[in-house]
């Protein structure tokens, strides 16, 4: 009689790997938390002379102060602040008057669904290639692929837009607008040719780093042991590719693929600011601009957030898609 282990006691390991990920991802928001709050207050103007103008009198900048919350201690500024995110309650704009969910959703949501869009095009197309590049090493697809990816990646995301904006919608082709434009009430789907040129430019700004290090981390793979007795076994290259290869290989990918998109959480606010769509990015520059400070550290926050979602995400999606890593936790 073949004995089983209890499938929950094979997933304890897992369950706890997990638990401890989003453990360090709390406490690291924490730490970030506290930084951009100190940071922010720490800047040398007044938000509430910034607000009034240069004519308020000192009893006017006084009583605005007061009414901000400005004239208390720093420490029980940031408890405040910290505690009212954990209720859900992200304060309110000084500028008007207006909750900041309500003010700002509308923005982050365009951003979140920008930067989802950028990701499942970017994702499966830096796989294929990739992989396609690793299955055909040193032949034509890999070297003009490899040229390609290896000049995207030396050029920053702004001046892949121009160039974008530049042939596709100014002076070589007029087949798409250069401007995203969205009126306040419509959602970021609204006006879908705008869209294509900012997506691609994002897609362009991740796939080379993400099909390079696919490309790298399948050949290893292709060149493992495990895979050389998988051939000898008699299986097809295409079963062997399937399920020995990429599996493996896509594991060290998920980082890549992390850090990417979350450097895309930052780099999102050039794209936007080139393209002038609505999302996150305005947003910042304007709160920045008249030194709006709760949608400012909100902004900030938001960001932190996706940095650190998307490393949990990769660092979980990591040992569940690779075998060896469940192995060693099991």
């Amino acid at each position: 009689m073949s004995f089983r282990p209890h499938p929950v006691k094979n997933s304890l390991p897992i369950a706890k790997f997990i638990a401890k990920r989003i453990v360090l991802g709390v406490l690291t928001l924490v730490v970030i938390s506290a930084i951009i709050f100190f940071v922010t207050q720490a800047l040398p103007s007044d938000a509430a002379r910034i607000i009034l103008g240069r004519d308020a009198t000192p009893e006017t900048v006084r009583d605005l102060r007061q009414k901000l919350g400005l004239n208390r201690s720093v420490f029980v500024q940031y408890w405040d602040w910290l505690s009212g995110f954990v209720r859900g309650d992200f304060g309110k704009s000084f500028t008007t008057d207006r909750s900041i969910w309500s003010s700002a959703s509308q923005q982050v949501g365009a951003s979140m669904f920008l930067l989802a869009c950028a990701a499942v095009m970017s994702i499966p197309v830096s796989l294929v290639i990739g992989s396609y590049a690793a299955l055909k090493r040193d032949k034509t697809f890999d070297n003009s692929s490899s040229t390609v990816l290896l000049i995207l990646a030396a050029m920053p995301e702004f001046v892949v837009g121009t160039i974008v904006i530049m042939l596709f919608a100014t002076v070589v082709f007029k087949w798409l607008p250069g401007t995203a434009y969205l009126s306040p009430d419509d959602p970021p789907w609204a006006n879908p040719e705008g869209l294509i040129l900012p997506i691609f430019t994002l897609v362009a700004s991740v796939t080379p780093y993400v099909a390079r290090v696919m490309r790298a981390s399948m050949i290893e793979v292709l060149e493992s042991d495990y895979v050389e007795m998988a051939r000898l076994k008699g299986m097809s290259e295409k079963i062997v590719v399937r399920r020995h290869a990429v599996p493996n290989a896509v594991g060290p990918v998920f980082q890549v693929i992390a850090l990417n998109l979350a450097y895309l959480a930052g780099g999102v606010i050039v794209v936007e600011r080139l393209f002038s769509f609505p999302g996150v990015g305005l947003a910042l520059l304007d709160a920045v601009r008249v030194r709006n400070l709760p949608v400012i550290q909100f902004l900030a926050l938001f960001i932190a957030a996706v940095y650190v979602l998307t490393n949990l995400l990769a660092d979980i999606g990591t040992v569940l898609v690779t075998p060896r890593l469940r192995t060693k936790l099991q």
